[in-house]
């Protein structure tokens, strides 16, 4: 049996074993079509299999795994329907959301386009070393702008609805110019706010969002066991 996974038991456990099948999952390091086991993973995290249910249930919500009653529960493929759902959810919002903070006052967002220029930095730094690291900075970049523009949830909205997205993206991450692209993007979108151009803004945010749908052709050949269809 593997290590037993720690957990804090000072908070309830379907939660945390739900974030950390999502990381895991979302990571490729649970591939589609890993069998996971209530039992086994009740075992690793020392715990009964009702949280497990829970936390396989709340994955199946996100349509991360497949549940057959009886049978066995899989990590799912990766559906593009899905995942272009949630393309156009996060186009929708983040499109406003740049626009809200081009519009504002240039003394109100200089210290968030320093947080952002910081994390830009960051991953100029880190677009070949660590690919997990890169993602994390990523992700800060993007919620760093919703809360600017006092969206929070919807950060928190967007990210339970692009799983299959988000798998999209780290098979894409790898292709030759990237991680580089994304940090040109990035740094087009902040150039943008600092120019107070709302329009400009939307246009770097659009064509930054657009560029691994754009791609299913060839990560769908490259991966051919992860995409359904």
């Amino acid at each position: 049996m593997k290590t037993p996974h720690k957990l804090d038991r000072t908070r309830q456990a379907a939660p945390q074993v739900f974030e950390w099948l999502r990381g895991s999952i979302l990571s490729l390091q649970l591939a589609p079509g890993t069998a996971l086991s209530r039992a086994e993973l009740a075992d690793r995290f020392e715990l009964s299999q009702t949280p497990v249910r829970d936390a396989l249930l709340q994955l199946a919500q996100e349509g991360l795994v497949d549940i057959f009653p009886q049978h066995a529960t899989l990590v799912s493929r990766i559906d593009i329907p899905s995942a272009t759902q949630a393309h156009f959810l996060r186009c929708a919002i983040e499109l406003e959301v740049v626009r809200t903070l081009a519009l504002a006052a240039a003394e109100d967002t200089a210290v968030l386009r320093a947080k952002l220029a910081a994390q830009i930095d960051l991953q100029a730094a880190l677009a070949i070393a660590d690919t997990e690291e890169f993602i994390s900075s990523d992700q800060a970049f993007h919620r760093l702008m919703y809360e600017a523009a006092g969206a929070p949830d919807l950060y928190e909205l967007v990210r339970r609805r692009s799983g299959h997205l988000d798998r999209l993206r780290r098979l894409d991450l790898p292709s030759p110019g990237k991680a580089e692209r994304v940090v040109r993007d990035h740094r087009a979108i902040v150039a943008a706010l600092a120019a107070r151009d709302p329009d400009a803004a939307q246009a770097a945010m659009r064509t930054h969002l657009s560029g691994t749908l754009g791609r299913i052709a060839d990560i769908r050949v490259r991966h051919p066991d992860y995409v359904a269809g």
